[in-house]
């Protein structure tokens, strides 16, 4: 829906509800609450760390060349995911490329985008508990090999074989 500045919000038809918020850039909607999902909970930006002792078994577990986002499930397993050329998405969504089922995570958190001739990028997509790379936030920022990206609680690594 695109509205003017003077324009009175119209009720949603499916909800009723006149308070809207902000879609995401990247989606063709966002999801109501209505339709059953849950919340984010705001989360507090986590202090930097040093990196963790599982990245070495990380690093050994990648199975073929490029960029990879690593991190440590609850369990203690290490998730790898490579990164492709393109968008990668990050959220809790079932449909984010990298679903991290969290209230500390946004539906749709960050992209990370992988553009031949250019460095691999972070973008946070709206999110409310926001993206950090290396402890700072960021709403866009060029990664590098062994930085650390916090969205949510969770805690992954860029990690290039």
């Amino acid at each position: 829906m695109s509205l003017r500045e003077t324009d009175p919000l119209p009720r949603c038809a499916e909800c009723g509800e006149s308070r809207f918020r902000r879609d995401s850039i990247f989606s063709a909607r966002q999801d109501h609450p209505h339709q059953g999902h849950h919340a984010t909970d705001e989360h507090p930006l986590p202090d930097h760390q040093e990196a963790p002792a599982w990245l070495a078994e990380a690093r050994r577990l990648l199975e073929r060349h490029g960029d990879h986002l690593v991190y440590q499930r609850d369990g203690g397993e290490i998730a790898t995911f490579p990164i492709e050329r393109g968008w990668t998405r990050i959220g809790r969504s079932e449909a984010a490329d990298i679903s991290l089922d969290d209230p500390t995570v946004s539906r749709r958190h960050a992209l990370i985008v992988a553009e031949p001739g250019k460095g691999l990028r972070v973008l946070d997509d709206r999110s409310l508990n926001g993206v950090l790379v290396n402890g700072e936030p960021v709403e866009l920022k060029t990664l590098r090999h062994g930085d650390e990206i916090a969205i949510g609680r969770y805690r992954l690594f860029l990690l290039r074989s």
